[in-house]
């Protein structure tokens, strides 16, 4: 089969398009036929080699955890899917034509394989930042970075939960983020002003990992209310780093509840095809994404 790997750490520059020994199944897992690959920031770190405890990496070694598609293996053990069935979910070396899935759930019937690829990790992010903040109905959350594929699904998942939430992103996404719900300000010199005077803030997160999380500290007051998921400096003022998933079939779960209720849609920015997986990195890097990008197979 092909897939993407890469034998060193560096730049785009090193994902090559190889052939390779398709996986299979083992006890609990699944195997599918990939049709899309969502693509996640935690790709292109681990890519570079940034020191993220929860991914150790071996090399020569594949890309990406998020996956929708068609499944063709069940591993011993796995009750209430079958060979055939449409399923998102989070496995391992996913930007392949085939992928073990460890985690996954039925495919809400108005998703397309590529729109579900963008949930897995997303959802689950968010739903753990979401919790470590300890956010609440009536309260106020400011979403650094709220463009992305996470920071479109907290403001969402907030704005269901009753929280009042305010986004920062560039310019050019601020009609994306009042169209969430989320009251909305642009990035850049004089921000902070600009966010006191939408509000008191309660708890932050940081999506973009740009510096700010002295100043999230300060317009929170505690930085036991702030979280960066991108940030691996944050804990220097007292703030947590997230970076282990929490439990990701309970996070599909609720994605498929929110998604067939018409509560969370996060949007395709842009599709790449297999053998463009380093621009696909590249773009994601730059940041600036409004909604998802994913990898069709």
């Amino acid at each position: 089969m092909k897939k993407i790997s890469f034998a060193a750490f560096g730049g785009p520059e090193v994902l090559q398009l190889v052939e390779a020994e398709e996986p299979h199944a083992g006890p609990g897992r699944i195997r599918i036929a990939v049709r899309a690959a969502g693509v996640n920031p935690v790709d292109w770190r681990i890519r570079e080699g940034q020191v993220l405890g929860a991914h150790p990496v071996e090399l020569p070694a594949g890309v990406g955890l998020d996956a929708a598609g068609v499944v063709d293996e069940v591993g011993e053990g796995v009750e209430g899917i079958e060979v055939g069935d449409h399923v998102f979910g989070e496995g391992t070396d996913t930007y392949a034509e085939f992928a073990v899935l460890s985690a996954w759930a039925r495919m809400p019937e108005r998703l397309t394989f590529e729109e579900a690829a963008g949930y897995p990790s997303v959802v689950e992010t968010a739903l753990r930042i979401l919790g470590e903040v300890g956010v609440r109905a009536g309260q106020t959350l400011l979403v650094s970075g709220a463009s992305g594929g996470v920071g479109s699904a907290v403001l969402q998942i907030a704005r269901a939960r009753g929280i009042t939430v305010i986004g920062t992103a560039g310019a050019a996404n601020q009609d994306y983020l009042r169209d969430l719900g989320a009251l909305a300000t642009t990035y850049g010199e004089g921000w902070v002003e600009r966010v006191r005077r939408l509000g008191r803030v309660d708890a932050a997160l940081d999506l973009a990992g740009s510096g700010v999380i002295r100043e999230l500290v300060g317009l929170t007051g505690d930085p036991g209310k702030v979280a960066s998921i991108a940030d691996l400096e944050a804990p220097r003022w007292g703030v947590r780093f997230s970076g282990t998933a929490g439990s990701v079939p309970d996070a599909l779960a609720q994605a498929v509840r929110l998604i067939s209720d018409g509560r969370l849609h996060i949007p395709v920015e842009k599709s790449y095809a297999l053998t463009e997986a380093a621009a696909a990195h590249a773009d994601s890097r730059a940041g600036h994404t409004r909604g998802r990008r994913v990898v069709i197979v």
